[in-house]
C-alpha cells in the first residue's frame, strides 16, 4: 500500500526531503504531494542576490527538473495551506483543495521580519526574502532611475543578508548605506575585531555602513514613496528605497493555529527525530524549533530533511546538532566564521592574526590547552577555512598560528590530513571518508564524478576547493595517475607545453617536437598540431598560413572559412561592435547576390554569409577587403565578436559609450587565439541588452565606470559569466581585461572554454582575481608585453593572403589544375595507366594541399 506524505512548503528543505525520501523508497511506499505558495519550483534562497545579474529565475531552480516529473511525487504551485485539520488529516489551501494525508512535514521556512516603526509600509520599502521581493525591488530602482540622476539606497540591517541586499543594490547602479543597530557588521557571525575589518571591506566596494543606527521613523518624499529615514540618535539618512533585512521569523502560524506544542521564542517544537507533538506530523527547516532553537541557514535544514526521510521509511536516524558555519557571497568581500566564533566554552583561547592594511583579520578559537579547535573567523582571506572546519572538535597538530599566516608565509592549513568522519559537505552531510570511498569504491577519477556520486559541492560549492584536493590525494594514493599530457606525442599538458615554448623562444612545429615530443621524427595528430599552432601563435605570432604552420590547421584554419554540413563554406566578416556603414551593407549584399549565398544575421552582429565554394572564398575576401572588411575569424578558436548595445550614444538609459568600448575591445582582440573560441559582450547600462554576462567577458557599464564579469558561455553547459571587478575606469578595465584573456591563454586545457577553466584555477574566481588585479604570481608585466605585442603584429589574414600567390594556390580546386570546375561535374578515378604523381605534387601533397592525379584527389601517407 503507498501511503500519503503531505509537505506543506516548497523550499530547499522542502526539495531536499523529497529527493532523499525518492532517492532511498525504492518500494514506493510513499507518494508525496508538495503545496509551495510561489509560482515556481524550489529554488536557491541562498543564492538569491544572483538573480540581479542572472535575471532568470530558472537558473536559480534546485536539483533535477525530472524529480517533479516522478509519478510518485506531485508538486502543486502557487497554492498556499491556510488549515491543517490534524483529527481528519487534512490540509485545506487556499484554493479550496483539500489534501488528505497519512504524515505531514511542514517545512514552511521562516518571514522577513519588519520592526514596527512609522513608514515601513510606504511605496520603496522592500523585505528581502524571494523571488518575488528581489524581482519587486530591480522593477523599483530601475523605475527611479529614469527619472532621477542618483537613487539612493538603504539596508536596515548588517547581517550576512543585509550586506548581500546591498550588494545587490550597488548591482542596480543605486548607492547603499547599511545601517546596523549592533556595534559591527554580521554581528552574529564575527566578532568586534572582524566586524571592523570587514566594514573597511565593504566601504571599499563603495557601500556606506553606520552601526549603533536604530531606525525609529521612514519618512516619505513629497513626491510620493520615501523620502529619508530617521535614526533613534536623532539622525537621518536620505532614501528612495529601503531594504528591511532585520532578520527573520519562522512562519508558524498554521501549526500555532493547529495546536501543536510551539518554542518558546516561536517555532513548531520538535525532537531530535523532527516529530511535533503530534505522532502524524513533522517540521524541518527554519521553522523547525530542534534543541532549543530554530536555525536559520540552510545546511541544518538539510540534515533535519534527511532525518526526516529516514523515519518515513522506518529508520532510527537523530539531529546531529547544527552546523552554523557561515561564508558570505559577495563578491570581493571574503568572510566566513565556524564553531565558537565567539570562545564562549570556558577557558577557551583566542589566536588572532591581524592585517589592517590589507584588510585581513583570522582568529582561531582553542581549548584552554591551544590543542583542540573549537571555532574560527576569517575577514578578507578565509583561503583557510575548507581545510580548518572540517577539523572542528580535533586536535591541530603543531602551533595553531601557523594556520593563521598568509599563503607562502608558513601556513599549514592547506596540509591538514582530514580523518574519514570529519564533514567536508555540511549542506550535504558528506564525510572526507565518503569522498575518498567515491574514488576507491565507486571509481570516481574527477570533481565532476564525485560530485555526482556523493553530492558533496553541489550546493553552495565552499567545499569545492577541499574535495578537488581530497580527489588528487586519494587518486595519487592510489597509484592512479590522471594524465594531463596533451596527447600520445607529448606527455606534457598544454599549459605545461605553452611555458615550455615560450621560454624556449622555439618558433616552428618542428622544433616544438624536437624539444619536448616523447618521438622527435614524429609529425604529431589532430590534437597536438592545431593546439601547437594555437601556441605559436601568440609565443612567435606569424600569419596562420605561414610555411609550416599551414599543415597544422585545422580544416577551418586550413582555408580560413567555415566549412558546412554540405561541403560548402561560410563568410564572415567582421563588424567590430556590430557596427557597420551603409556602403558595407550594400557591399555585403552585392556579393551574396553575385555569388548566391545565404545570409543570416549572427548572435554576434555580424552577417554570415553561406554556400560559398573553396574557389570562390578569394575573391568574395577581395571585394569585401577593398571595401575596408577584415576576416572576423569565425574559422578560429579565437577572438569571434564583442556585442554592444547602442549604448549612451543613442540609447536614453545608457550611461556609458558601449558601442565605442566594444569596437575598441574587438580591435584590440581581433586574431588572438586561444584554447577555444572566446566571445566578449558591452551593455551600457544595468539592462543588459548586450547580454554581457553570457560572454567568456563581459562589460556593464555602471555611472561610475565598467563593471568586469568573467566565465560565461561554457559551452555544451551554459554559464553565466561571474563578477571580478566593479565601477573600473576603462583603462583599468582593459588591462585587466588583457591579463585574463593572455592568463586563460597561458592556463587552460586544450578546448577547454573560460567557465570551466575559472573553476579549475587554483582558488577559483577569487584565484583568478589575485592574478589578474593583484599580481599575485608576477607574471602582470609579462602579460601586458604579451598583449603589446599582439596589439602591434596583427595583421588581417585574409589581406594578407590575398597578397601572397603561394598562399592563395590553397583555394584552387586542385593545386595542379587551376581551372575552376563545373560544380555539375562528378570527378572519378580513372581506370587502366594511372601515372606518378611528380616531385611537385608530392610536396604539396604532403603540405596538405590538394593535388589532382588520374581525376582523383593525392594523398601522401609519412
Amino acid at each position: 500500500m503507498t501511503s500519503k506524505l503531505v509537505v506543506v512548503g516548497a523550499g530547499m528543505v522542502a526539495q531536499r526531503l523529497v529527493e532523499a525520501l525518492r532517492s532511498r523508497d525504492l518500494e514506493g511506499r510513499w507518494h508525496v504531494t508538495v503545496l509551495g505558495e510561489e509560482p515556481r519550483r524550489p529554488y536557491d534562497r541562498v543564492a538569491l542576490t544572483s538573480y540581479f545579474s542572472a535575471r532568470d529565475a530558472e537558473e536559480l531552480a534546485l536539483g533535477d527538473g525530472s524529480l517533479w516529473e516522478d509519478p510518485l511525487v506531485t508538486l502543486r504551485k502557487d497554492d498556499r495551506v491556510v488549515a491543517i485539520d490534524r483529527e481528519a488529516r487534512t490540509v485545506t489551501t487556499a484554493r479550496g483543495r483539500v489534501e488528505h494525508y497519512d504524515h505531514l512535514v511542514l517545512a514552511t521556512g521562516s518571514y522577513a521580519w519588519v520592526p514596527p516603526m512609522k513608514g515601513a509600509d510606504l511605496p520603496g520599502v522592500f523585505v528581502y526574502r524571494t523571488l518575488d521581493d528581489v524581482a519587486a525591488l530591480r522593477g523599483y530602482v530601475e523605475e527611479l532611475r529614469l527619472t532621477r540622476p542618483v537613487v539612493r539606497g538603504a539596508v536596515l540591517g548588517g547581517g550576512l543578508l543585509g550586506l548581500e541586499a546591498a550588494g545587490a543594490l550597488r548591482a542596480l547602479g543605486a548607492q547603499a548605506t547599511v545601517l546596523q543597530v549592533g556595534t559591527h557588521l554580521m554581528s552574529a557571525q564575527v566578532d568586534l575585531g572582524g566586524g571592523e575589518a570587514l566594514k573597511r571591506l565593504i566601504n571599499g566596494l563603495g557601500i556606506g555602513v553606520r552601526v549603533d543606527a536604530m531606525t525609529t521613523r521612514i519618512r516619505p518624499h513629497r513626491r510620493g514613496g520615501v523620502g529619508r529615514i530617521e535614526l533613534a540618535d536623532g539622525g537621518r539618512v536620505d532614501a528612495d528605497v529601503v531594504v528591511v533585512a532585520a532578520g527573520v521569523r519562522p512562519r508558524d502560524e498554521l501549526a500555532r493555529e493547529a495546536g501543536l506544542d510551539m518554542g518558546e521564542r516561536g517555532g513548531v517544537l520538535v525532537d531530535d527525530a523532527c516529530r511535533t507533538s503530534d505522532p502524524y506530523v513533522s517540521a524541518i527547516g527554519e521553522v523547525a524549533c530542534i534543541q532549543g532553537a530554530c536555525i536559520g541557514l540552510v545546511a541544518p535544514g538539510y540534515a533535519m530533511a534527511e532525518v526526516a526521510a529516514d523515519r518515513l521509511l522506518g529508520g532510527a536516524a537523530l539531529f546531529p546538532g547544527a552546523d552554523t558555519a557561515t561564508k558570505l557571497k559577495l563578491s570581493g568581500v571574503d568572510v566566513a566564521s565556524f564553531g565558537d566564533a565567539f570562545a564562549q566554552t570556558p577557558g577557551a583561547l583566542e589566536v588572532v592574526w591581524a592585517d589592517p592594511v590589507a584588510g585581513v583579520y583570522k582568529k582561531l578559537v582553542m581549548s584552554d590547552d591551544a590543542r583542540t579547535l573549537l571555532g574560527g573567523v576569517f575577514v578578507g582571506d578565509a583561503s583557510a577555512y575548507a581545510s580548518l572546519r572540517p577539523q572542528l572538535g580535533r586536535e591541530l597538530p603543531g602551533d595553531p598560528s601557523a594556520f593563521l599566516l598568509p599563503e607562502g608565509g608558513g601556513g599549514g592549513a592547506a596540509e591538514l590530513e582530514l580523518p574519514d568522519d570529519a564533514s567536508v559537505c555540511s549542506c550535504n552531510n558528506v564525510t572526507a571518508g565518503t569522498i575518498r570511498e567515491a574514488v576507491t569504491e565507486h571509481g570516481c577519477q574527477d570533481l565532476g564524478a564525485v560530485k555526482a556520486c556523493t553530492r558533496a559541492g553541489t550546493s553552495c560549492g565552499s567545499c569545492l576547493p577541499l574535495v578537488k584536493k581530497l580527489v588528487g590525494t586519494e587518486l595519487a594514493k592510489q597509484g592512479v595517475v590522471v594524465s594531463t599530457a596533451l596527447c600520445e606525442h607529448f606527455s606534457l599538458s598544454r599549459a605545461q607545453l605553452y611555458d615550455a615554448v615560450l621560454v624556449a623562444g622555439v618558433t616552428s612545429f618542428t622544433e616544438v617536437v624536437a624539444r619536448f615530443g616523447t618521438d622527435p621524427a614524429a609529425r604529431g595528430c589532430d590534437i597536438c598540431r592545431p593546439a601547437i599552432a594555437s601556441i605559436l601563435s601568440t609565443t612567435a605570432p606569424a600569419h596562420v598560413l605561414e610555411g609550416e604552420r599551414a599543415a597544422l590547421q585545422d580544416t577551418n584554419d586550413h582555408v580560413m572559412a567555415n566549412l558546412q554540413k554540405d561541403g560548402s563554406y561560410s563568410v564572415v566578416p567582421r563588424m567590430p561592435g556590430g557596427e557597420v556603414t551603409p556602403e558595407g551593407l550594400i557591399t555585403v549584399g552585392e556579393i551574396a547576390r553575385d555569388f548566391g549565398l545565404y545570409t543570416k544575421v549572427t548572435g554576434g552582429q555580424r552577417i554570415d554569409m553561406f554556400g560559398a565554394r573553396l574557389d570562390q572564398l578569394p575573391e568574395i575576401w577581395r571585394r569585401l577587403v577593398d571595401a575596408g572588411f577584415e576576416s572576423g575569424h569565425a574559422y578560429g578558436k579565437s577572438l569571434r565578436t564583442v556585442k554592444s548595445c547602442v549604448g549612451s550614444t543613442w540609447c536614453r538609459f545608457g550611461v556609458q559609450d558601449s558601442v565605442g568600448l566594444a569596437v575598441e575591445l574587438e580591435l584590440r582582440y581581433r586574431g588572438l587565439r586561444s584554447p577555444h573560441k572566446i566571445k566578449l559582450g558591452v551593455s551600457g547600462c544595468a539592462r543588459e541588452c548586450a547580454e554581457a554576462r553570457g560572454k567568456d567577458v563581459g562589460v556593464i557599464a555602471t555611472d561610475k565606470g565598467w563593471n568586469l564579469y568573467v566565465g560565461g558561455n561554457g559551452g555544451f553547459t551554459p554559464r553565466h559569466a561571474r563578477l571580478l571587478a566593479e565601477d573600473l575606469d576603462t583603462a583599468t578595465l582593459i588591462r585587466t581585461i588583457d591579463r585574463f584573456l593572455l592568463y586563460y591563454v597561458r592556463t587552460a586545457d586544450r578546448l577547454q572554454r573560460t567557465a570551466p577553466w575559472v573553476d579549475e584555477v587554483e582558488g577559483g574566481l577569487d584565484g583568478v582575481r589575485r592574478v589578474v588585479l593583484e599580481d599575485s604570481l608576477g607574471i602582470c608585466a609579462d602579460l601586458d608585453a604579451q598583449m603589446a605585442q599582439h596589439v602591434e603584429s596583427y595583421e588581417d589574414e585574409w589581406a594578407a593572403t590575398l597578397a601572397d600567390p603561394d598562399k592563395l594556390r590553397r583555394f584552387q580546386s586542385f593545386v595542379n589544375s587551376p581551372e575552376t570546375p563545373d560544380p555539375s561535374l562528378a570527378y572519378v578515378p580513372e581506370r587502366g595507366q594511372v601515372r606518378p604523381a611528380t616531385a611537385d605534387e608530392v610536396a604539396a601533397a604532403r603540405r596538405g594541399e590538394p593535388v589532382l592525379v588520374a581525376g582523383t584527389t593525392l594523398e601522401v601517407r609519412s
